[in-house]
């Protein structure tokens, strides 16, 4: 079982390491070739690794390189939990969610445990699921306690990627949400200004459980974001990405686009 800490705890972290590439498609490569030595030294130091998704275009273009890469079968995906940041509350087949774009992209093309991928639930439909997003962040937050150690609520998640709204939302914690304060590991959101409008969230305390946070960014859309995010002293409540830091290193990995207001 990957090693765990109390939500929220530890020493005060790093500031950010900002990583600049030529473009997305520069950007996703080398975001996918760092994954892989991540996920592989984990595994050397500690028998095993976990990492948490991300949608989005460049978060799935990133799987899409691991995949593409010569090194990928250097992991040993069969000893990697999976999780994920955040998730659409629809349909379990919905080709919107953020587990089934990954799969897609990956983790049906590389041999994982499937008693270790662990998709958040999903909106009562043909695949079974649930009737409230808060029953399946009740339902996710006692699985992320399951495979933790003793005394924490989630698992010490090795590399926890996030992609970036152009308002500086991560995962599904929006600006001044409800989500921005939770105190739980877990959280339902209701009407997201981004649909669909009800989603499941990790929480900053669980985000800041990771070792390392990676949050990979493109495009001159997403610019202001990226400056405001990473101006110090930035609130997160008010721009959240600022609040999504790792115990060890918190990385930006961005494009030349993303990165023009720095």
């Amino acid at each position: 079982m990957t090693p765990s800490v109390p939500a929220g705890g530890g020493p005060a972290p790093e500031p950010p390491t900002v990583v600049v590439h030529a473009d997305a498609g520069v950007l996703a490569r080398a975001a996918a070739a760092r994954l892989i030595t991540a996920l592989v030294d984990a595994q050397a130091a500690r028998g095993e690794t976990s990492i948490v998704l991300t949608g989005g275009g460049i978060g799935v273009a990133l799987l899409r390189a691991v995949r593409a890469s010569p090194a990928v079968d250097a992991v040993d995906w069969a000893r990697v939990d999976v999780w994920w940041g955040d998730e659409r509350f629809v349909p379990a087949d919905s080709p919107d969610r953020n587990d089934q774009q990954a799969r897609e992209a990956l983790l049906a093309h590389v041999p994982v445990d499937p008693t270790r991928v662990f998709p958040m639930g999903h909106l009562a439909g043909a695949g079974g699921g649930v009737a409230e997003p808060e029953t399946a962040a009740a339902a996710y937050a006692e699985t992320l306690a399951a495979r933790a150690v003793a005394g924490s609520a989630v698992p010490a998640f090795d590399v926890l990627l996030l992609g970036l709204g152009p308002e500086t939302h991560v995962a599904s914690i929006f600006p001044d949400s409800p989500a921005a304060v939770a105190t739980g590991t877990v959280t339902a959101v209701r009407d997201c200004p981004k649909p669909p409008p009800t989603r499941v969230t990790l929480t900053f305390p669980a985000l800041r459980a990771a070792r390392e946070v990676w949050v990979v960014v493109a495009g001159e859309e997403k610019a202001e974001a990226v400056a405001n995010a990473l101006t110090p002293g930035a609130d997160p409540v008010a721009f959240p990405a600022a609040g999504a830091v790792g115990r060890e290193r918190t990385l930006w990995l961005v494009d030349r686009a993303a990165a023009s207001r720095l």
